[in-house]
């Protein structure tokens, strides 16, 4: 039996319907997780599931499972998705195109009158982003054990307010136990986010893996004083200590080109005023590479030239790691696959590392996993003008279809 041809048409018309969850003016959407808008797209795409016949569920952590019934269901599921949860100024593709190439491969065979011999279960994974509750990729954590339920729950925004309960507000705090069963496979598409399959003009992108990925929390403490009286040698500006720090945390993600990345995402000081020397300086570091060994170092040379930057400038410094997520490789038999399928249907593409983290990366640790990446406009993502092309779209869903129709029809 062949695999069925997906509704292109569909597929983008139901990606323009979920975007206009939460659309702002540029175009993009604002769907951050476990707020009105993170539940008005789940609600959304539970009705559309439900209209498949799909059973649904929500574990502990909010983590929401649609499951299309197999010949078999005593069978392990291949389990598909990303999720819907953005950045405050996100694209409209990021991760909820996964999540609704998903729900067409649901459609395309239900349409078909195709019934797999395992069942085939769509996830939209909870707090994906971790623009609101860190640590990243939360729900999938959670459900691949990396990370505690209690933590997870307990995790507070910049309000206050922890995830667990904005998740009971929104209904969508559920009751199934999280990680509570085998996945045979899992395939996630997504947009590269970033730009070479573009500049290469390639169509999928077949991932081989996940760059590994730390987060810190910095702060340094100086002295607030009048910025008129105050004499320049006898400051202590935790601001030009800050500026000083982050000017060589890009040289050292620049001395591991191409590959090194370092970004300071958040920044809040204190106390804020035009006339006073700033006495408190909070921020955060992201950093990036595919190889541990390199990205250890870049830490290392990160913490030393801290310790330089407070000697030097009289202030008090802490640095503290707050995340760790190692480099991943994918399964070499789902990868393959997702290659094969690729080039059955006639589309170009190439393998690539994913310089950004996905769900997948935690799903590699349970179960063969692997991701089918397309094209972005200009390689942006977390942005309101992140954009794709129609052909692109459809494309990677055909793949993904392919994919878990391939993997959904092996016996035991």
């Amino acid at each position: 039996m062949n695999p069925p041809t997906i509704d292109g048409k569909r597929l983008i018309d139901s990606l323009a319907l979920m975007a206009q969850v939460g659309a702002t003016e540029k175009g993009g959407v604002r769907r951050i997780a476990a707020t009105d808008e993170d539940r008005e797209g789940r609600d959304l795409l539970v009705t559309w599931a439900e209209q498949e016949g799909c059973k649904i569920s929500i574990d502990q952590i909010g983590n929401l499972f649609c499951r299309l019934a197999g010949q078999s269901n005593g069978l392990d599921p291949v389990l598909i998705g990303s999720h819907l949860d953005s950045q405050p100024t996100g694209g409209k593709y990021d991760g909820a195109y996964g999540v609704l190439a998903a729900l067409e491969t649901i459609r395309a065979l239900n349409q078909n009158k195709i019934r797999t011999l395992r069942p085939i279960e769509l996830v939209s994974w909870t707090n994906e982003e971790g623009s609101r509750f860190a640590p990243a990729m939360m729900g999938s954590g959670v459900f691949a054990g990396a990370l505690t339920l209690s933590e997870a729950l307990d995790s507070q925004d910049t309000r206050g307010l922890t995830l667990g309960n904005s998740l009971a507000s929104i209904g969508y705090n559920g009751t199934t136990p999280c990680g509570d069963r085998t996945i045979y496979a899992y395939f996630e598409a997504h947009i590269e986010q970033g730009p070479i399959l573009e500049s290469e003009h390639k169509t999928i992108g077949v991932v081989e893996g996940i760059q590994g990925i730390r987060w810190f929390n910095c702060t340094l403490k100086g002295t607030e004083a009048h910025a008129g009286s105050t004499p320049m040698s006898a400051r202590r500006d935790a601001l030009i200590g800050a500026a000083n720090f982050i000017g060589r945390i890009n040289k050292i993600a620049m001395e591991h080109a191409p590959d090194g990345r370092a970004t300071v995402g958040e920044f809040q000081l204190y106390p804020n005023s035009r006339n006073v020397i700033p006495g408190w300086v909070h921020f955060t570091v992201d950093m990036r590479h595919p190889a541990s060994e390199i990205l250890s170092e870049m830490a290392v040379g990160m913490a030393t030239t801290f310790k330089a930057v407070c000697a030097g400038s009289g202030l008090e410094g802490k640095l503290e790691e707050i995340w760790y997520s190692p480099p991943t490789s994918f399964d070499s038999v789902c990868v393959d696959l997702v290659e094969r399928t690729a080039h059955s249907r006639g589309y170009t593409s190439q393998r690539i590392t994913s310089g950004a983290g996905h769900d997948a990366k935690y799903m590699a640790n349970i179960c063969p996993t692997a991701m089918i990446f397309i094209p972005c406009k200009d390689g942006l993502s977390h942005n309101e003008l992140e954009d794709a092309e129609d052909d692109h779209l459809i494309a990677g869903g055909q793949v993904l279809l392919d994919a878990a129709f391939e993997k959904a029809m092996e016996p035991e």
